[in-house]
C-alpha cells in the first residue's frame, strides 16, 4: 500500500477520468476477477461509470476517485439514495439533513478480501442479500451498514 501524499477527492469526470479508472482496475486484476469473473477488460471503467442495478435512477449514479497528483488511487461508486434516501459517502454527507448511515454491498466472490477492510471501518452486515450477475458470474452481494 502506497501513502498518498497531498489527496484530492472529486468526482469522475470526462474521458480522462475514465482512463484513470481503467489503469486502477487494471493495477488489481485479482480484484476485477472476483467481481467480474474476468481479467480486467478494455471497458471495465465505463462499465463501473455507467452501471446500476435494476430500477435505479442513473440520475443518483456516482462516481468519486480519490487522487495523488495525477493518479487515481481509490474510487468509490456511489447510488445516492440507494436502497433509501439515507445513503452515501461519509465525508459528502455528514451535512446533509436526514442520513443517518452509510450502506454497501459486498459481492461475494469478493468477501474474503472485503469484509475485513469494511469491518475495520465501522460496518457491519445487515443480513440482506440480492442477487448479483456480471455477464456469466453469478453470485450475492451482502448489505452492509455504519452509522454516521
Amino acid at each position: 500500500m502506497c501513502a498518498v501524499t497531498d489527496p484530492v477527492f472529486r468526482s469522475l469526470d470526462g474521458d480522462a477520468d475514465v482512463a484513470a479508472l481503467q489503469d486502477l482496475l487494471e493495477s488489481a486484476p485479482d480484484y476485477t476477477e472476483r467481481i467480474t469473473g474476468y481479467p480486467p477488460g478494455p471497458s471495465d471503467a465505463l462499465s463501473a461509470l455507467i452501471s446500476v442495478p435494476e430500477g435505479f435512477d442513473p440520475v443518483g449514479k456516482h462516481g468519486w476517485g480519490l487522487f495523488d497528483g495525477d493518479r487515481l488511487v481509490a474510487f468509490a461508486d456511489v447510488l445516492l439514495g440507494y436502497p433509501d434516501p439515507g445513503a452515501a459517502v461519509v465525508d459528502r454527507v455528514r451535512s446533509v439533513p436526514g442520513v443517518g448511515r452509510l450502506r454497501l454491498g459486498i459481492v461475494a466472490t469478493n468477501a474474503a478480501v472485503a469484509e475485513p477492510f469494511w469491518r475495520a471501518l465501522g460496518y457491519t452486515p445487515t443480513g440482506e442479500t440480492k442477487p448479483y450477475r456480471y455477464d456469466h458470474l453469478e453470485s450475492t452481494v451482502a448489505l452492509w451498514e455504519r452509522p454516521l
